[in-house]
Protein backbone atom coordinates (compact mmCIF):
# COMPACT_ATOMS: atom_id res chain seq x y z
CA UNK A 1 0.00 0.00 0.00
CA UNK A 2 1.38 3.45 -0.90
CA UNK A 3 2.57 5.91 1.72
CA UNK A 4 1.69 9.58 1.37
CA UNK A 5 2.99 12.51 3.41
CA UNK A 6 -0.18 14.16 4.72
CA UNK A 7 -1.38 16.09 7.75
CA UNK A 8 -3.71 14.61 10.32
CA UNK A 9 -6.61 16.63 8.91
CA UNK A 10 -5.88 15.45 5.39
CA UNK A 11 -5.67 11.87 6.64
CA UNK A 12 -9.19 12.19 8.08
CA UNK A 13 -10.56 13.61 4.82
CA UNK A 14 -8.86 10.97 2.65
CA UNK A 15 -10.31 8.25 4.87
CA UNK A 16 -13.82 9.67 4.34
CA UNK A 17 -13.26 9.73 0.57
CA UNK A 18 -12.05 6.12 0.64
CA UNK A 19 -15.06 5.00 2.69
CA UNK A 20 -17.40 6.31 0.00
CA UNK A 21 -19.95 8.12 2.15
CA UNK A 22 -23.26 9.35 0.77
CA UNK A 23 -23.16 12.86 2.22
CA UNK A 24 -20.68 15.32 3.73
CA UNK A 25 -22.09 18.36 5.51
CA UNK A 26 -19.53 20.69 6.99
CA UNK A 27 -18.68 24.18 8.14
CA UNK A 28 -14.98 25.12 8.48
CA UNK A 29 -13.49 26.19 11.81
CA UNK A 30 -9.84 26.39 12.90
CA UNK A 31 -8.03 23.99 13.30
CA UNK A 32 -10.45 21.66 11.46
CA UNK A 33 -10.59 23.70 8.25
CA UNK A 34 -8.19 21.51 6.24
CA UNK A 35 -10.59 18.58 6.54
CA UNK A 36 -13.36 20.54 4.82
CA UNK A 37 -10.90 22.01 2.28
CA UNK A 38 -9.60 18.57 1.30
CA UNK A 39 -13.10 17.15 0.92
CA UNK A 40 -14.17 20.23 -1.08
CA UNK A 41 -11.20 19.73 -3.41
CA UNK A 42 -12.23 16.11 -3.95
CA UNK A 43 -15.74 17.32 -4.75
CA UNK A 44 -14.49 19.97 -7.19
CA UNK A 45 -12.52 17.30 -9.06
CA UNK A 46 -15.47 14.90 -9.11
CA UNK A 47 -13.60 12.46 -6.88
CA UNK A 48 -15.70 12.65 -3.71
CA UNK A 49 -18.55 10.57 -5.05
CA UNK A 50 -21.23 11.97 -2.74
CA UNK A 51 -23.29 15.06 -1.98
CA UNK A 52 -21.19 17.84 -0.43
CA UNK A 53 -23.36 20.34 1.44
CA UNK A 54 -21.84 23.69 2.41
CA UNK A 55 -23.99 24.75 5.35
CA UNK A 56 -24.25 28.05 7.22
CA UNK A 57 -23.25 26.77 10.66
CA UNK A 58 -22.02 23.79 12.64
CA UNK A 59 -25.53 23.25 14.02
CA UNK A 60 -26.83 22.99 10.45
CA UNK A 61 -24.04 20.57 9.53
CA UNK A 62 -25.09 18.05 12.15
CA UNK A 63 -28.80 18.66 11.49
CA UNK A 64 -28.17 17.85 7.83
CA UNK A 65 -26.33 14.66 8.80
CA UNK A 66 -29.17 13.76 11.16
CA UNK A 67 -31.77 13.88 8.40
CA UNK A 68 -29.62 12.05 5.86
CA UNK A 69 -28.67 9.28 8.31
CA UNK A 70 -32.32 8.85 9.28
CA UNK A 71 -32.97 8.20 5.58
CA UNK A 72 -30.29 5.49 5.56
CA UNK A 73 -27.32 7.47 4.22
CA UNK A 74 -23.74 7.05 5.39
CA UNK A 75 -22.69 10.55 6.47
CA UNK A 76 -19.75 12.58 7.78
CA UNK A 77 -19.06 15.94 9.35
CA UNK A 78 -16.20 17.60 11.22
CA UNK A 79 -15.82 20.44 13.68
CA UNK A 80 -13.81 21.85 16.59
CA UNK A 81 -14.13 23.85 19.79
CA UNK A 82 -16.99 26.37 19.68
CA UNK A 83 -18.37 24.59 16.63
CA UNK A 84 -18.82 21.44 18.68
CA UNK A 85 -20.39 23.45 21.48
CA UNK A 86 -22.81 25.00 18.98
CA UNK A 87 -23.82 21.47 17.90
CA UNK A 88 -24.65 20.41 21.45
CA UNK A 89 -28.43 20.13 21.07
CA UNK A 90 -28.14 18.15 17.82
CA UNK A 91 -25.50 15.90 19.38
CA UNK A 92 -28.16 14.69 21.81
CA UNK A 93 -30.74 14.26 19.04
CA UNK A 94 -28.38 12.11 16.94
CA UNK A 95 -27.56 9.85 19.84
CA UNK A 96 -31.15 9.52 21.03
CA UNK A 97 -32.26 8.63 17.50
CA UNK A 98 -29.56 5.88 17.33
CA UNK A 99 -28.06 7.30 14.13
CA UNK A 100 -24.64 5.92 13.02
CA UNK A 101 -23.03 9.29 12.32
CA UNK A 102 -19.24 9.67 12.25
CA UNK A 103 -17.84 13.08 13.18
CA UNK A 104 -14.24 14.24 13.60
CA UNK A 105 -13.51 16.80 16.30
CA UNK A 106 -10.16 18.56 16.24
CA UNK A 107 -9.44 19.67 19.80
CA UNK A 108 -9.18 23.40 20.51
CA UNK A 109 -9.68 25.40 23.68
CA UNK A 110 -13.06 26.93 24.47
CA UNK A 111 -13.21 30.68 25.15
CA UNK A 112 -13.29 33.17 26.65
CA UNK A 113 -10.80 34.47 25.75
CA UNK A 114 -9.97 33.08 22.32
CA UNK A 115 -7.26 30.42 22.35
CA UNK A 116 -6.24 28.18 19.45
CA UNK A 117 -4.26 25.62 21.45
CA UNK A 118 -5.51 22.02 21.81
CA UNK A 119 -7.32 21.81 25.13
CA UNK A 120 -9.40 18.61 25.01
CA UNK A 121 -12.23 20.12 27.04
CA UNK A 122 -14.36 20.68 23.93
CA UNK A 123 -14.84 16.96 23.25
CA UNK A 124 -14.61 15.79 26.86
CA UNK A 125 -17.43 18.16 27.81
CA UNK A 126 -19.66 16.12 25.47
CA UNK A 127 -18.96 12.91 27.37
CA UNK A 128 -22.56 12.46 28.57
CA UNK A 129 -24.28 12.91 25.20
CA UNK A 130 -24.29 9.25 24.17
CA UNK A 131 -21.56 9.43 21.51
CA UNK A 132 -18.66 7.03 21.45
CA UNK A 133 -15.33 8.89 21.56
CA UNK A 134 -11.98 7.60 20.29
CA UNK A 135 -8.76 9.66 20.71
CA UNK A 136 -5.88 9.45 18.22
CA UNK A 137 -2.18 10.13 18.75
CA UNK A 138 -1.03 10.50 15.14
CA UNK A 139 -2.10 10.82 11.50
CA UNK A 140 -2.01 7.08 10.80
CA UNK A 141 -4.29 6.49 13.76
CA UNK A 142 -6.61 9.20 12.47
CA UNK A 143 -6.95 7.54 9.06
CA UNK A 144 -7.45 4.06 10.51
CA UNK A 145 -9.84 5.17 13.25
CA UNK A 146 -12.16 6.93 10.82
CA UNK A 147 -12.53 3.64 8.94
CA UNK A 148 -13.13 1.71 12.15
CA UNK A 149 -15.60 4.29 13.42
CA UNK A 150 -18.00 3.53 10.56
CA UNK A 151 -18.02 -0.20 11.32
CA UNK A 152 -18.36 0.42 15.05
CA UNK A 153 -21.09 3.01 14.65
CA UNK A 154 -23.18 1.07 12.15
CA UNK A 155 -23.04 -2.19 14.07
CA UNK A 156 -24.07 -0.58 17.37
CA UNK A 157 -26.31 2.13 15.86
CA UNK A 158 -24.60 4.81 17.89
CA UNK A 159 -22.78 7.94 16.66
CA UNK A 160 -19.00 8.07 16.99
CA UNK A 161 -16.66 11.02 17.49
CA UNK A 162 -13.06 10.61 16.28
CA UNK A 163 -10.91 13.09 18.21
CA UNK A 164 -7.38 14.43 17.76
CA UNK A 165 -5.36 17.42 18.98
CA UNK A 166 -5.36 20.59 16.96
CA UNK A 167 -2.07 21.61 15.30
CA UNK A 168 -0.02 18.87 17.03
CA UNK A 169 -1.79 16.36 14.77
CA UNK A 170 -4.09 18.35 12.47
CA UNK A 171 -1.26 20.42 10.96
CA UNK A 172 1.67 18.03 11.38
CA UNK A 173 2.67 16.02 8.29
CA UNK A 174 3.54 12.33 8.53
CA UNK A 175 4.03 9.38 6.20
CA UNK A 176 0.67 7.60 6.25
CA UNK A 177 -0.15 4.24 4.71
CA UNK A 178 -3.21 4.99 2.57
CA UNK A 179 -4.99 2.08 0.90
CA UNK A 180 -7.24 2.46 -2.14
CA UNK A 181 -11.04 2.36 -2.09
CA UNK A 182 -11.15 -1.32 -3.03
CA UNK A 183 -9.08 -2.34 0.00
CA UNK A 184 -11.11 -0.09 2.29
CA UNK A 185 -14.39 -1.56 1.01
CA UNK A 186 -13.21 -5.04 2.05
CA UNK A 187 -13.20 -3.84 5.63
CA UNK A 188 -16.09 -1.36 5.57
CA UNK A 189 -18.59 -3.23 3.42
CA UNK A 190 -21.96 -1.76 2.40
CA UNK A 191 -24.08 0.10 4.93
CA UNK A 192 -26.84 -2.17 6.21
CA UNK A 193 -28.62 -0.14 8.87
CA UNK A 194 -32.35 0.34 8.42
CA UNK A 195 -33.62 3.74 7.31
CA UNK A 196 -36.04 5.44 9.69
CA UNK A 197 -37.41 7.71 6.96
CA UNK A 198 -38.60 6.04 3.74
CA UNK A 199 -40.01 8.04 0.80
CA UNK A 200 -43.63 7.18 0.19
CA UNK A 201 -44.07 5.70 3.64
CA UNK A 202 -45.23 8.50 5.97
CA UNK A 203 -44.41 8.06 9.63
CA UNK A 204 -43.76 9.90 12.88
CA UNK A 205 -40.28 9.55 14.34
CA UNK A 206 -38.67 11.04 17.43
CA UNK A 207 -42.04 12.20 18.73
CA UNK A 208 -43.17 12.84 22.30
CA UNK A 209 -43.10 9.82 24.63
CA UNK A 210 -43.69 9.32 28.37
CA UNK A 211 -40.79 9.18 30.81
CA UNK A 212 -41.19 5.42 31.35
CA UNK A 213 -40.43 4.70 27.69
CA UNK A 214 -37.60 7.25 27.61
CA UNK A 215 -36.12 5.49 30.64
CA UNK A 216 -36.07 2.19 28.77
CA UNK A 217 -34.56 3.77 25.66
CA UNK A 218 -31.76 5.42 27.63
CA UNK A 219 -31.08 2.14 29.42
CA UNK A 220 -30.91 0.21 26.14
CA UNK A 221 -28.63 2.81 24.60
CA UNK A 222 -26.29 2.67 27.60
CA UNK A 223 -26.21 -1.13 27.60
CA UNK A 224 -25.50 -1.19 23.87
CA UNK A 225 -22.57 1.21 24.20
CA UNK A 226 -20.95 -1.04 26.79
CA UNK A 227 -20.33 -3.56 23.98
CA UNK A 228 -18.11 -1.05 22.16
CA UNK A 229 -14.72 -1.98 23.73
CA UNK A 230 -15.07 -5.70 22.96
CA UNK A 231 -16.47 -5.01 19.48
CA UNK A 232 -13.57 -2.61 18.86
CA UNK A 233 -11.15 -5.44 19.67
CA UNK A 234 -12.95 -7.80 17.27
CA UNK A 235 -13.06 -5.25 14.47
CA UNK A 236 -9.32 -4.72 14.83
CA UNK A 237 -8.67 -8.41 14.24
CA UNK A 238 -10.35 -8.02 10.83
CA UNK A 239 -8.58 -4.71 10.31
CA UNK A 240 -5.18 -6.28 10.98
CA UNK A 241 -5.75 -9.06 8.43
CA UNK A 242 -6.36 -6.48 5.70
CA UNK A 243 -4.04 -3.61 6.65
CA UNK A 244 -1.48 -5.15 9.03
CA UNK A 245 -2.21 -2.75 11.89
CA UNK A 246 -4.14 -3.33 15.08
CA UNK A 247 -5.36 -1.06 17.88
CA UNK A 248 -6.86 -1.59 21.30
CA UNK A 249 -9.27 0.47 23.37
CA UNK A 250 -6.45 0.81 25.92
CA UNK A 251 -2.78 0.25 25.05
CA UNK A 252 0.05 -0.36 27.50
CA UNK A 253 3.82 -0.10 27.10
CA UNK A 254 5.20 -1.61 30.29
CA UNK A 255 8.88 -2.44 30.86
CA UNK A 256 9.39 -5.30 33.31
CA UNK A 257 9.29 -4.05 36.89
CA UNK A 258 7.79 -0.65 36.13
CA UNK A 259 6.04 0.77 39.21
CA UNK A 260 4.85 4.06 37.73
CA UNK A 261 2.50 4.37 34.75
CA UNK A 262 1.71 7.52 32.79
CA UNK A 263 -1.93 7.62 31.73
CA UNK A 264 -2.82 9.82 28.77
CA UNK A 265 -4.81 10.24 25.56
CA UNK A 266 -4.16 12.02 22.27
CA UNK A 267 -0.95 13.63 21.02
CA UNK A 268 0.67 13.63 24.47
CA UNK A 269 0.89 9.83 24.16
CA UNK A 270 3.55 10.26 21.49
CA UNK A 271 5.60 12.54 23.75
CA UNK A 272 5.37 9.98 26.54
CA UNK A 273 6.29 7.15 24.16
CA UNK A 274 9.47 8.92 23.06
CA UNK A 275 10.44 9.78 26.65
CA UNK A 276 9.90 6.30 28.11
CA UNK A 277 13.38 4.91 27.27
CA UNK A 278 14.90 7.69 29.41
CA UNK A 279 12.54 7.08 32.34
CA UNK A 280 13.56 3.94 34.14
CA UNK A 281 10.77 2.05 35.88
CA UNK A 282 8.03 3.93 34.03
CA UNK A 283 5.28 2.57 31.78
CA UNK A 284 2.59 4.18 29.63
CA UNK A 285 -1.14 3.54 29.42
CA UNK A 286 -2.64 5.12 26.30
CA UNK A 287 -6.40 5.61 26.40
CA UNK A 288 -7.93 5.47 22.93
CA UNK A 289 -11.58 4.82 23.70
CA UNK A 290 -12.90 7.34 26.20
CA UNK A 291 -16.60 6.61 25.73
CA UNK A 292 -17.55 4.13 26.78
CA UNK A 293 -14.84 4.26 29.41
CA UNK A 294 -13.04 0.85 29.32
CA UNK A 295 -12.81 0.51 33.11
CA UNK A 296 -12.47 -3.28 33.12
CA UNK A 297 -9.52 -3.27 30.72
CA UNK A 298 -7.79 -0.49 32.68
CA UNK A 299 -8.17 -2.31 36.01
CA UNK A 300 -6.84 -5.49 34.42
CA UNK A 301 -3.75 -3.69 33.07
CA UNK A 302 -2.98 -2.06 36.42
CA UNK A 303 -3.51 -5.25 38.43
CA UNK A 304 -1.46 -7.37 36.01
CA UNK A 305 1.49 -4.95 36.10
CA UNK A 306 1.10 -4.10 39.80
CA UNK A 307 1.56 -0.37 39.22
CA UNK A 308 1.94 1.61 42.45
CA UNK A 309 1.54 5.10 40.98
CA UNK A 310 -0.39 6.54 38.05
CA UNK A 311 0.53 9.96 36.64
CA UNK A 312 -2.36 11.28 34.56
CA UNK A 313 -1.71 13.85 31.83
CA UNK A 314 -4.89 15.93 31.49
CA UNK A 315 -5.05 18.48 28.68
CA UNK A 316 -8.28 19.77 30.18
CA UNK A 317 -9.87 20.85 33.47
CA UNK A 318 -13.35 20.36 34.87
CA UNK A 319 -13.37 23.60 36.86
CA UNK A 320 -13.91 22.94 40.54
CA UNK A 321 -13.00 19.24 40.25
CA UNK A 322 -9.74 18.88 38.30
CA UNK A 323 -8.64 16.81 35.34
CA UNK A 324 -11.38 14.81 33.63
CA UNK A 325 -9.24 11.78 32.75
CA UNK A 326 -8.04 11.57 36.35
CA UNK A 327 -11.60 11.65 37.68
CA UNK A 328 -12.68 8.93 35.27
CA UNK A 329 -9.66 6.82 36.20
CA UNK A 330 -10.27 7.16 39.94
CA UNK A 331 -13.88 6.08 39.46
CA UNK A 332 -12.78 3.07 37.42
CA UNK A 333 -10.28 2.00 40.09
CA UNK A 334 -12.78 2.27 42.95
CA UNK A 335 -13.11 -1.05 44.75
CA UNK A 336 -9.71 -2.48 43.78
CA UNK A 337 -8.05 -4.29 46.66
CA UNK A 338 -4.81 -2.41 46.07
CA UNK A 339 -5.32 1.15 44.87
CA UNK A 340 -2.41 2.92 43.15
CA UNK A 341 -1.77 6.55 44.01
CA UNK A 342 -3.11 8.87 41.31
CA UNK A 343 -1.31 12.13 40.47
CA UNK A 344 -2.77 14.49 37.89
CA UNK A 345 -0.77 16.92 35.74
CA UNK A 346 -3.21 19.46 34.30
CA UNK A 347 -2.22 21.08 30.99
CA UNK A 348 -5.52 22.97 30.58
CA UNK A 349 -5.47 25.49 27.77
CA UNK A 350 -3.44 23.13 25.62
CA UNK A 351 0.11 23.96 26.78
CA UNK A 352 2.85 21.70 25.51
CA UNK A 353 4.07 18.66 27.40
CA UNK A 354 7.88 18.62 27.51
CA UNK A 355 10.18 15.78 28.46
CA UNK A 356 11.52 17.84 31.36
CA UNK A 357 8.03 18.50 32.68
CA UNK A 358 7.12 14.83 32.41
CA UNK A 359 10.29 13.68 34.15
CA UNK A 360 9.80 16.11 37.02
CA UNK A 361 6.20 15.02 37.55
CA UNK A 362 7.18 11.34 37.62
CA UNK A 363 10.03 12.10 40.00
CA UNK A 364 7.73 13.97 42.38
CA UNK A 365 5.13 11.19 42.33
CA UNK A 366 7.86 8.69 43.20
CA UNK A 367 8.70 10.83 46.22
CA UNK A 368 5.30 10.13 47.76
CA UNK A 369 3.92 13.58 47.07
CA UNK A 370 0.34 13.81 48.34
CA UNK A 371 -2.09 12.37 45.81
CA UNK A 372 -3.85 15.14 43.93
CA UNK A 373 -3.32 17.35 40.90
CA UNK A 374 -0.73 19.86 39.83
CA UNK A 375 -0.98 22.61 37.29
CA UNK A 376 1.54 22.50 34.46
CA UNK A 377 2.68 26.07 35.06
CA UNK A 378 4.27 24.91 38.32
CA UNK A 379 6.63 22.75 36.27
CA UNK A 380 7.45 25.21 33.48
Amino acid sequence: MPFEVVSGSQAAAIAVQRVGVDLVAAYPITPQTAIVETLANYDAKGELGCDFVSVESEYSALACCNGAAAAGARVFTATASHGLAYMHEMIHWCSGARLPIVMVNVNRAIGAPWCLDPDQGDSLSQRDTGWMQIYCSGAQEVFDTVLQAYRLSEELLLPCMVVFDGFYISHTYEAVDIPDKEQVSKFIGPSNFKAQVVPGEPGNIQGIIPGEIQHQLVKKRSETMMFAPSLFEELNKSFEKIFGRCYRAVEVVAPIGAKTAIFTAGATAETVRWCLPKMEGTAMIQLRMFRPFPAEQIRSIIEKNNFERIVVIDRNCSVGVGGILAQELKAALYGMSKLPAVHDLILAGGIDLTGEMLGQMVEESDGNVKTGYKWGDELL
